[in-house]
């Protein structure tokens, strides 16, 4: 099939042709709960010299629009895996998420891990912040917070580390320091894993600070080869600890690069006229607590939020968190005017965003703006049929992308913002959701910049 991805099954083995350019075999090796793959991904090819291909989640909300339920689905049958796995514990209700992960139910919040395994759970920015806070969800007992690419006026990172093949590669962690200084295990949530060394960095940066005897690097895929399953052998013994690996689907890829790829910044742009869309501004600072922290860019003056676990979550605070997003979630209900809705965070900003949506009613698609560009082609089952850009409202320097919303799609979008920002910095980004004849966008956010 031309300029598309074609899927042939072959027992465990998969092969994707991506638009006629790069060829990737998969072998499965491990499918614990048998999920099919085709409801964990597809594929495009990304605009990256380091890496030319992308498994674009159908699970995450990232590249892709899902059902919110979807995304926190997936993290508790993550937590599943990992005590059930690493720890020798029976979940109880394990078949009741894997069903309504499988035939779209609801997901219902459920702190099923026991209270005696009390790790600290690390997600990555920014794909993987969502997963992490809602695998760190099903604990009694644990301790949270993400990595981030932002910088923090006036305070030193606790620890850093770099993930190469990424568009920002520089990972950074604000925490206090009693929630690394002890002998925890520490779990590693992220999406994928192709070579596994964005794990191995962070592990030996964490290590040379703040040794420990157990690691465990959780992810949805596993794509490791031999050799580089090998690296993570060599770091066990180097370092005298252990690393658990867990995950959905785990397996062996080849890629092939056959011919290069043109980029064609309009052919994904469909411009829809459907008159002009009312933009209304909401502000949630009442149901959410700042933080003490600002970004070291001048143009942001409003404060991060605590409840995003940036800046580390401890387990009592949970309950807390919680009832903040159902008494915003209420509040966002009414403002619905929408008949079919879609709800955008916004680069790092996922977990809140992705909780909102799912109380927000039916008819509600969650996804996120990235930084990741992407090749648009459409294309039947292409991860990127449609897509636009713009300089990110809270730092223009950094250019963000969406995809995948088709023209007509939606008439109603909740833009989901951590921290207050101009309508001039918005315009660009709004000016492109327009395009798509959304008639009702409503920008949110959860501070305001303080003095005003």
């Amino acid at each position: 099939m031309k300029n598309t991805q074609t899927l042939t099954l072959s027992k465990k083995k998969y092969t994707y042709d991506i638009l006629d350019s790069i060829d990737v075999g998969i072998e499965v090796v491990d499918n614990p709960y048998s999920i099919p793959i085709e409801q964990l991904f597809t594929m495009a090819a990304r605009i990256n010299k380091k890496r030319a291909f992308l498994f674009v989640s159908k699970v995450l909300g990232k590249h892709l629009p899902i059902d919110p339920n979807k995304g926190l689905l997936t993290a508790a049958l993550l937590a599943a895996r990992y005590v059930e796995s690493v720890k020798g514990v029976e979940t109880v209700g394990r078949e009741s998420l894997l069903s309504a992960f499988l035939e779209g139910g609801t997901f219902q919040r459920n702190s099923f891990i026991p209270a005696h395994i009390n790790p600290v759970v690390i997600g990555f920015a920014e794909t993987a912040t969502a997963l992490g806070h809602a695998f760190f969800d099903c604990f009694q007992r644990a301790a949270f917070f993400h990595t981030t690419r932002e910088e923090i006026a006036g305070h030193d990172a606790m620890i850093t580390f770099e993930e190469e093949h990424s568009h920002a590669t520089s990972h950074r962690c604000y925490i206090p320091l009693e929630m690394i200084h002890h002998q925890q295990e520490i779990i590693l949530v992220d999406d994928e894993l192709t070579t596994g060394k964005t794990a191995l960095n962070i592990i030996q940066s964490i290590h040379r600070q703040y040794p420990r005897s157990e690691y465990t690097v959780v992810s949805i895929l596993d794509w490791r080869s031999e050799e580089h399953q090998q690296l993570f052998l060599k770091l066990e013994q180097k370092l005298g600890i252990t690393i658990h690996v867990v995950s959905l689907l785990s397996g062996q890829i080849r890629v092939t690069e056959k011919v290069g790829l043109e980029v064609r910044p309009d052919s994904g742009t469909v411009d829809v006229d459907g008159g002009e869309s009312s933009i209304e501004l909401i502000e949630l600072d009442s149901f959410f607590q700042d933080s003490l922290y600002l970004s070291n860019k001048r143009l942001n003056k409003a404060p991060f939020i605590q409840e995003t676990g940036r800046f580390g979550l401890w387990g009592h605070e949970n309950s807390s968190v919680h009832n903040s997003i159902s008494a915003a979630a209420a509040f966002l209900k009414q403002k619905r005017t929408g008949s079919k809705t879609l709800c955008l965070g916004t680069g790092e900003f996922m977990y809140l965003p992705m909780r909102l949506a799912a109380e927000l009613g039916c008819e509600v698609q969650y996804q996120s703006t990235t930084r990741s560009p992407i090749y648009i082609e459409s294309k039947e089952s292409y991860g990127a049929r449609f897509g636009w850009s713009f300089p990110n409202p809270e730092d223009p320097e950094v250019t963000h992308f969406v995809y995948n919303i088709p023209p007509g799609e939606y008439d109603e979008c909740f833009v989901f913002f951590e921290r207050e920002v101009g309508m001039a910095q918005l315009r660009p980004m709004l000016n492109e959701l327009e395009k798509t004849g959304i008639h009702s966008i409503k920008i949110v956010f959860f501070s305001k910049i303080r003095g005003e």
